[in-house]
């Protein structure tokens, strides 16, 4: 298993370069931010400060999306930072949540993006494509892009599996993404690609305590943000198609106040349960968290991405290299 960060996008350049440099001494593989432009900084402006100061981590967006910039500024954006970085960069991309809900927007649809997808990364690569009727490539772009989509319905998670290198999930819940990877294999195998190839990515928020309330406390906004999703979710699907252990715990909930989207303390999470927090994140002294993560690296879970941003992130990156990634790589 790999092992992956997430930076909040409101942390200071000199707050990024530290966090960094550590994760990638600690043994971090991957290096994530957010893409919500109006909430926080320009991923693109954080992602060069993280290349500079990296010599060996992948880096990418934990998403960005395809309806706030034009296809060719991201791809325009993503290869020159595989300039910066030695082709180091991921395209990690979903539907849009938080950047386009802030401004009354909805996310784009599945549809759209996986040929937005594929568009940027064909750009990127320096190849031609057709934007909108008009031939396009940029002459002096070349390189890799993998490939990661983020989902978690019937519909989005197939087509990951038909097109993307891997999977983004936000939650650690063991049979929820069981349930996703089932469609993302049948999306595979109906467009002849090998599954066993493909990466999958467990994102949440940790906290290392054995209080447990004190840590349910420092991460009860996760299920709180992802309850947005699922409730979108709700609105698309018939409830038959759908896994009560997703959507039974958004039943209390009242709304979302996008302004305080990531935040400890939002009126808006009253109605996550101590069960959810409990399934939906990696909390506890370090032993809880070595057994939940064994268990996601057995049902197939590549990478797990903390999102760094629950406060005392050197403490947790500390305690992640000393007590718990060398005891889950050998396992």
């Amino acid at each position: 298993m790999d092992f992956g960060i997430t930076l909040k996008g409101d942390f200071s350049p000199d707050r990024t370069i530290a966090l960094t440099r550590q994760a990638e001494a600690a043994g971090f593989n991957h290096g994530w931010v957010f893409d919500s432009h109006v909430l926080w900084q320009d991923p693109y402006v954080q992602l060069t400060t993280m290349a500079h100061h990296t010599t060996r981590m992948r880096l990418g967006t934990c998403v960005t999306n395809p309806r706030v910039r034009s296809l060719d500024v991201t791809a325009s954006a993503l290869s020159s930072l595989n300039r910066i970085s030695g082709n180091r960069m991921v395209l990690g991309i979903g539907r849009g949540d938080s950047s386009r809900r802030v401004m009354g927007k909805k996310p784009t649809t599945v549809a759209y993006l996986k040929q937005a997808s594929l568009e940027i990364r064909d750009l990127a690569a320096g190849k031609e494509v057709s934007l909108d009727g008009h031939p396009t490539r940029i002459e002096w772009a070349s390189g890799e892009l993998p490939l990661w989509l983020a989902g978690y319905g019937p519909k989005v998670c197939r087509a990951i599996g038909e097109v993307a290198d891997g999977i983004i999930l936000q939650f650690a819940d063991p049979f929820l993404i069981q349930w996703c990877l089932g469609f993302v294999k049948e999306g595979a195998q109906a467009a002849g690609r090998d599954f066993s190839k493909f990466q999958v990515m467990a994102a949440a928020p940790v906290w290392v305590s054995g209080d447990m309330d004190f840590c349910r406390r420092q991460v009860r906004w996760f299920p709180a943000m992802v309850g947005n999703h699922v409730a979108d979710m709700v609105a698309r699907y018939d409830a038959s198609e759908l896994p009560s252990e997703l959507t039974a715990y958004i039943e209390g909930r009242k709304g979302y106040d996008y302004r305080l989207h990531g935040e400890q303390g939002a009126d808006h999470l009253e109605f996550v349960t101590d069960e959810v927090v409990d399934r939906f994140t990696v909390i506890g002294p370090p032993q809880a968290h070595v057994a939940k993560l064994l268990h996601l690296k057995r049902i197939g879970v590549t990478q797990f991405n903390i999102y760094l941003m629950c406060g005392e992130e050197e403490s947790v990156l500390s305690q992640y290299q000393r007590e718990i990634m060398p005891i889950v790589k050998k396992g």
